[in-house]
């Protein structure tokens, strides 16, 4: 691998021969400016077409000289030219290759349209849950910073099929909208369920009129960056308290308090039983807030005697590690 800094040194060095060959044939020959960076130039690629060529004797000295410490690095230069170039563009290939084989791979993952600032967000919090997600994404000053963070990414409009199915949405277990118009949000929607019916879709509105739209077109949830901005900004007027809990139990990072929703799968040991039976608070020190049951319902501050059932999600808080 030709690493930058050896590129440049060899460039600096170039430029450097130039700027000395042109100086001393300004100097020696007394030729313009011009005429003595076009000699200097010919000198080196061995042209030589004879049209301007030296006088004196000293002249000729310096061009021999010039010749023996400058065509080598002329030559040099160009072949560690032509190197990089060919290596970049089979690092892009089999970088290419390397992601289209990972993403092939992929199932149950999710698929991020757009990673702007809200995408980036969305990004880091997946890649903190070790969550399988892809990126698509058509800027290339944006991929540069997908792939400095490491996120695995497909190239292309997220509008077209083809580059939905290149992210693998036949496989994917749910698709985040956040482009920044709605009318291309909408787009998304709808091909996407006509590609995965089963697709979990969750979108961003721009405007409070759009919302209902994109629930129409098939979005499972949408959200407004702008209104739970404003909500919580309000809390943090009107009950800072509140807001400062909620902050410590969804914060990734909070090490005092956690709030996660644990999902009951099939073969359990818990189906079948009441929370006080199940033991989760006596085991692990969890507090069950709430229970979302496979219908959507939300049951909140569930009794001791509430029977666990299989497909419930317990919305469970408590100390980082126990939930985990």
């Amino acid at each position: 691998m030709i690493r930058p800094d050896k590129l440049k040194v060899a460039l600096l060095g170039l430029l450097l021969i130039i700027v000395i060959g042109a100086t001393g044939y300004h100097w020696i020959e007394g030729w313009e400016a011009g005429e003595a960076v076009y000699a200097t130039i010919v000198t080196l690629s061995t042209v030589g077409y004879g049209d301007f060529y030296p006088q004196t004797a000293t002249g000729r000295f310096f061009t021999i000289i010039l010749i023996i410490f400058g065509v080598g690095t002329m030559f040099y230069t160009v072949v560690l030219m032509a190197e990089t170039a060919v290596e970049t563009r089979l690092r892009a290939l089999t970088g290419r290759k390397k992601l289209e084989k990972m993403i092939s791979k992929m199932k149950d993952h999710y698929i991020i349209c757009g990673c702007g600032r809200i995408g980036h967000l969305i990004c880091q919090e997946l890649k903190a849950d070790k969550t399988d997600f892809v990126v698509i994404e058509n800027n290339q000053e944006v991929i540069q910073e997908i792939e400095e963070e490491g996120f695995i990414y497909c190239r292309g409009d997220a509008k077209q099929d083809k580059t939905l199915i290149n992210a693998g949405i036949r496989r994917a277990k749910g698709i985040v909208c956040v482009l920044p118009t709605d009318a291309e949000n909408l787009y998304i929607i709808l091909t996407a369920k006509e590609l995965n019916h089963d697709i979990f879709i969750l979108s961003r509105s721009e405007e409070e009129e759009s919302e209902h739209r994109l629930l129409r077109a098939g979005a499972d949830r949408v959200m407004s960056p702008y209104t739970l901005g404003g909500t919580r900004m309000a809390m943090a007027i009107l009950r800072p308290a509140m807001l400062d809990f909620i902050e410590i139990t969804t914060r990734r990072q909070s090490l005092e308090l956690r709030m996660e929703e644990v999902p009951v799968c099939d073969g359990s040991s818990v189906i079948g039983k009441s929370l006080e039976e199940s033991e989760i608070r006596l085991r692990y020190g969890l507090i069950i807030v709430a229970v979302k049951k496979d219908s959507g319902k939300m049951i909140f501050n569930p009794l001791a005697s509430y029977v666990i059932e299989r497909g419930d999600k317990l919305i469970a808080m408590g100390e980082d590690e126990n939930v985990k």
